[in-house]
C-alpha cells in the first residue's frame, strides 16, 4: 500500500511538473545559417544556440512569449518601427524559429534616440508627434553611423487602440524603437498586476526583454507596479524581473557598457538614495538599490522617464541615470516642459566602450542648451544672472564673463523657470488643467556687479562641448 502511495505521489508530482513547464525548441538563423550563441528566453529561464543555431528551452507554463536577445551586428525585422524579436507561445505549438538579418554597417560605432513620454491624449497631436518623428529623421540624418530608437514609456496617455497609428507615426523617424510600457501604458481597475499589460504586449511583446548592439548590452524592464487600488501604482521591480536580469546579465562580460531604460525613475536625488520616503513611491522605483547593486560591475546608464522633466543624476562614477523629459513638453499643451527644457529627446552616440550624448530640442539646433534671465527682468532673479541649462549635471562648468572681468564661477541651485511659469500660469485654455511649472536643480546663478553693461555665460559640458549666450542688460 504504501509503493502504490509512492508511485501516486510520485505521478502527481510529474503531472504537476508538466502542468508548469514545457520544452520549445527552435533555429535561430540569417539567410539560411544558423546564428551560434543567441540567447533565447521566455522571460522566466534561459538557453543559447549551439553551432547550428539550434536551442531548447525549458518554458514556464504561464509565460507569453519566446524571444531573443537580439545580438551584435544583426536586426530583426521592424513593423511599423516595432522590432518582431518574439513569438507568441501557443497551445499544441513547440517549434519556434527565428530569422535574423546581417546589418549592412558595422554597429561598434553607433547611437540610438531616447524619447519619454509621447503620452498622446487625443488625435489632433499626432500632427505634433509627426513633426517631432519628423526632427529626429533630420538629426539623425547628419550621422554616418547606425541608429536605433528607445522609448521609456507613456506611449500613449489612455487609448490604447491608438498604438497602430503611433507606431506608424513614430516609423517616420525612419527608426526602429525598441520600448517600455509606462504607467499610462498598463490597463487598470482590475484585481491584480499581472492582468495590467495584455493590451501593450499584443502590440509590443514583452516587457522584460534585452538586445546588443556593438559592444553594448540593452536591457528593458518594466517597474510599473499596479496595487490594485483605483488608478494608483508604485515604482517597483518585482522578483521574476529581478531573476531574469541576473540570467540575463550572466552572459555580459563584466566591466562591459549596459544601457537599462524603464519608465519611472530609479533616483532623482542624492536625498533619495539616502533614505526612503513614503511619498515618493509613483515617482522612483521604491527598490532601486537592489538594481543598482546588480548594475556596479558595469559601466552602466539608466534611461527613464515619467517625470516630464530633466535629472540627470551620477549615481557612481559607473553609474549614471538620464531622466529623459517629455517629447511631449507639457503633454502637448506648451513647447516647454514644466521645469522650462524644451520639448524634446536624447542623443547617445556609443564607440566601442565610449559613450557620449546630448539633449536634443525639438524645432530647435543642437546647440541650443540653455536660456537666461536676469534680475531687471525677473525680479525673483533681483541682483542675480541665472542660467536655465537643462541638459546639466554637477560636472559642468558654468562661467559667467562681465564686461571685460575674467570669468567666475556660477552656482548651481534650484528654483522655477520663468518661461514655464508665465506658459503654465493660465490653464483655462488648456486641455489639461493640472499643468504647473515644477522646480528644477538645473539652475546657475552669480551676482550681477554694479553697473555691469554686458555677460558672457560660458557653459562647458562633460565632454568638452561649450555653449555661449551674450547678455546686454537694460539700463
Amino acid at each position: 500500500m504504501k509503493k502504490i502511495l509512492l508511485l501516486l505521489v510520485a505521478a502527481t508530482q510529474l503531472a504537476v511538473l508538466g502542468a508548469a513547464e514545457r520544452s520549445v525548441k527552435g533555429r535561430v538563423a540569417c539567410a539560411g545559417k544558423g546564428v551560434a550563441n543567441v540567447v533565447v528566453t521566455d522571460g522566466c529561464n534561459f538557453a543559447q544556440t549551439d553551432d547550428k543555431g539550434r536551442y531548447t528551452l525549458v518554458a514556464s507554463d504561464d509565460s507569453r512569449f519566446v524571444y531573443l536577445s537580439v545580438p551584435a551586428g544583426y536586426e530583426v525585422e521592424s513593423l511599423r518601427s516595432v522590432p518582431q524579436f518574439w513569438l507568441p507561445i501557443a497551445e499544441n505549438r513547440s517549434v519556434y524559429n527565428f530569422e535574423l538579418r546581417r546589418k549592412t554597417q558595422d554597429d561598434t560605432h553607433h547611437g540610438f534616440i531616447v524619447v519619454a513620454d509621447p503620452q498622446v491624449w487625443a488625435r489632433k497631436e499626432f500632427p505634433m508627434l509627426a513633426e517631432a518623428m519628423e526632427d529626429i529623421r533630420t538629426t539623425v540624418a547628419g550621422y554616418d553611423i547606425p541608429f536605433h530608437g528607445m522609448c521609456c514609456g507613456d506611449i500613449i496617455s489612455f487609448d490604447h487602440t491608438f498604438y497602430p497609428i503611433y507606431n506608424q507615426t513614430a516609423e517616420r523617424s525612419g527608426l526602429t524603437f525598441f520600448n517600455t510600457p509606462g504607467n499610462h501604458d498598463m490597463t487598470l481597475y482590475g484585481r491584480t498586476f499581472e492582468t495590467t499589460l495584455s493590451k501593450y504586449e499584443d502590440i509590443y511583446g514583452p516587457s522584460c526583454y534585452s538586445f546588443n548592439v556593438g559592444k553594448a548590452h540593452y536591457v528593458v524592464l518594466d517597474d510599473n507596479f499596479y496595487i490594485g487600488r483605483d488608478y494608483f501604482y508604485i515604482g517597483y521591480i518585482d522578483e521574476r524581473q529581478f531573476r531574469w536580469l541576473e540570467r540575463d546579465l550572466s552572459y555580459v562580460p563584466e566591466g562591459s557598457t549596459v544601457f537599462l531604460m524603464l519608465h519611472i525613475p530609479t533616483t532623482l536625488s542624492p536625498s533619495d538614495r539616502e533614505r526612503f520616503k513614503y511619498d515618493n513611491i509613483s515617482h522612483i522605483a521604491t527598490n532601486a538599490r537592489h538594481l543598482h547593486k546588480l548594475l556596479a560591475p558595469y559601466d552602466a546608464h539608466i534611461l527613464s522617464g515619467h517625470m516630464h522633466t530633466t535629472s540627470n543624476q551620477i549615481v557612481t562614477d559607473r553609474l549614471y541615470e538620464h531622466n529623459i523629459p517629455a517629447l511631449s513638453g507639457a503633454w502637448w499643451q506648451g513647447t516647454l516642459c514644466t521645469d522650462g527644457t524644451p520639448r524634446g529627446y536624447g542623443v547617445f552616440e556609443i564607440d566601442g566602450d565610449d559613450v557620449t550624448w546630448y539633449y536634443k530640442s525639438t524645432d530647435h539646433p543642437a546647440d541650443h542648451q540653455l536660456r537666461v534671465y536676469y534680475g531687471a527682468t525677473y525680479p525673483q532673479f533681483e541682483g542675480q544672472l541665472v542660467a536655465d541649462i537643462w541638459a546639466s549635471d554637477p560636472s559642468w562648468r558654468v562661467e559667467a564673463a562681465f564686461d571685460e572681468e575674467a570669468p567666475q564661477p556660477m552656482e548651481r541651485f534650484t528654483t522655477y523657470d520663468p518661461a514655464a511659469q508665465k506658459m503654465y500660469a493660465d490653464t483655462s485654455h488648456l486641455d489639461h488643467k493640472y499643468i504647473y511649472p515644477s522646480k528644477a536643480d538645473h539652475f546657475y546663478r552669480a551676482t550681477i556687479p554694479a553697473g555691469a553693461r554686458k555677460a558672457q555665460i560660458t557653459a562647458t559640458d562633460r565632454f568638452g562641448r561649450t555653449y555661449t549666450q551674450i547678455i546686454e542688460f537694460a539700463r
